[in-house]
């Protein structure tokens, strides 16, 4: 994709592709072998738990004799793709019932100073 003798400087080659410099100057090393053990153990547990974020894989992975933090815990659950199934809000129904108030001053041009004001109670 980005050739390094082109005429084509490699920043504008990264621009026109649509993908950062710093991905093009450093390529992204392999995983380690340790990280890779922690990865397959956590995708069991997952399996097992999928409602397990990452405080409680990292409760799981220290019992089982793993030294792991929690902030590398949620940046392997990223780079695999998982993420605890939990119940998420629901904000955006309306509940039944609760009134919807008129917006007044939707069709009204706020022209001079203190046109529009509003008592603060």
């Amino acid at each position: 994709m980005i050739d390094g003798s082109h005429a084509l400087p490699i920043a504008k080659q990264a621009k026109a592709l649509n993908i950062s410099r710093g991905s093009v100057y450093y390529p992204p090393r392999p995983a380690s072998a340790a990280d890779l053990a922690i990865m397959r153990r956590m995708d069991e547990l997952h399996l097992d738990f999928p409602f397990a974020g990452s405080r409680i894989l990292r409760d799981l992975l220290n019992a089982d004799g793993v030294e792991v933090g929690r902030r590398h815990i949620a940046t392997l659950m990223k780079r695999m793709g998982i993420e605890a199934i939990y119940r998420k809000p629901n904000t955006s129904k309306p509940v039944a019932g609760h009134k919807i108030y008129p917006y007044l001053l939707r069709k009204t041009k706020v022209v001079r100073p203190d046109h529009v004001w509003a008592e603060l109670a």
